[in-house]
């Protein structure tokens, strides 16, 4: 009988369940089976859950053992593409695969093997954990973070897979604000600089990605400065066959320019404002708002480049056309340089017409 029919039967007998005895012990016997019922259920669920776990735990250990047997490429490749499965989707498998004290000195091992599947393999397995927050401080140790700056700067690797990997997982570990400081103590930022000055492909998006995240730590701005990043990334800003680069290059000398340091290094840049106009006139959003946000760092800071922009007559039609046309950022920016632009051109004829009496 289900509850629905014995609350019926019930109510049709008696307007209250207190005035009929007999009814209030077919709803307790009800109740009751019911909650055994569920009972029973919760004991079905609750053990092929514990096995589960179990299971995953043995599964873990026997491919570890295997990884670190002398057993061949074939079968290690085959315990590593497990774990891959085991941590790809699952939050609480990669704390447990974690528990394991042999696993990350096992995988950083594979790290330096000669088979490239073996190392692509050992870096998603690492990728996939440092998708929980909880395991990104301890997957940032130096031993990882060598290995990484290795992969970043091995040229056969730059365009593989593994440079791709080695690259997201900088970023994905970099994004738990006090591993900005260790990756910068670790010269990481010298290494994407050096991998990116000699990268093509599809791998720079993800070593500009992982610069642009490190660079939110003012310390690792001051090590790209002195490193040359500014001339790097504008180099990356002036190549029209990667526009989509251009605006993740600009966001990096955006974050550079928040410092003394790296506004120095931008205003000492040759041509830098005509530079930002050929930016400017392209159509890509995100290096237009880079490149006004860029203008009027320097132009704050420089009366040399507010002489350069007067020089450039085209400059103020086109930042009105992207005060018009622009995202919300660009519109913003674009008319601030603008107002700034016509304020200092009133400024020079107010001093010309008085030159003049």
């Amino acid at each position: 009988m289900t509850v629905a029919s014995s609350s019926t039967m019930i109510f049709a007998k008696s307007p209250s369940m207190f005035l009929n005895p007999q009814a209030t012990n077919d709803l307790d016997r009800h109740v009751l089976c019911t909650v055994l019922y569920i009972k029973h259920y919760v004991v079905i669920f609750a053990k092929p859950r514990h096995w589960n776990h179990q299971k995953i735990n043995n599964t873990i250990s026997e491919c570890i053992s295997q990884l670190q047997s002398d057993c061949d490429y074939e079968l290690k490749e085959k315990a590593l593409q497990t774990l891959v499965s085991i941590t790809k989707a699952s939050p609480p498998n990669r704390n447990l695969l974690l528990q394991n004290n042999e696993v990350l000195p096992t995988i950083l091992t594979l790290l330096t093997s000669s088979s490239r599947t073996l190392e692509k393999l050992s870096l998603s397995i690492l990728f996939n954990l440092s998708l929980n927050p909880n395991l990104k401080s301890t997957l940032a140790d130096m031993a990882t973070i060598q290995h990484l700056n290795t992969i970043i700067l091995s040229r056969g690797r730059w365009s593989t897979e593994s440079g791709r990997l080695a690259a997201s997982l900088i970023c994905s570990l970099a994004m738990l604000d006090k591993n900005k400081a260790v990756f910068g103590v670790a010269n990481t930022i010298q290494a994407l600089l050096k991998a990116v000055s000699g990268s093509k492909g599809h791998v720079t998006h993800h070593l500009l990605s992982s610069l642009a995240e490190l660079a939110q730590f003012h310390g690792n701005c001051t090590l790209a400065v002195r490193a040359g990043a500014v001339n790097v990334l504008l180099r990356i800003v002036e190549n029209k066959d990667c526009e989509d680069l251009s605006g993740t290059a600009l966001v990096i000398l955006g974050l550079l320019a928040r410092f003394d340091e790296g506004l120095k290094a931008l205003i000492n840049a040759p041509y830098i404002v005509s530079r930002m106009l050929d930016v400017l006139k392209g159509r890509c959003m995100m290096s237009n708002e880079g490149a006004t946000e860029i203008l009027v760092r320097v132009f704050d800071e420089s009366e040399e480049c507010l002489k350069e922009a007067m020089g450039l007559p085209d400059l103020m039609f086109v930042l009105a056309e992207v005060s018009v046309r622009g995202s919300t950022r660009a519109r913003e920016k674009a008319s601030q340089l603008l107002k700034r632009l016509e304020a200092n051109e009133l400024y020079a004829e107010d001093n010309l017409v008085f030159l003049k009496w």
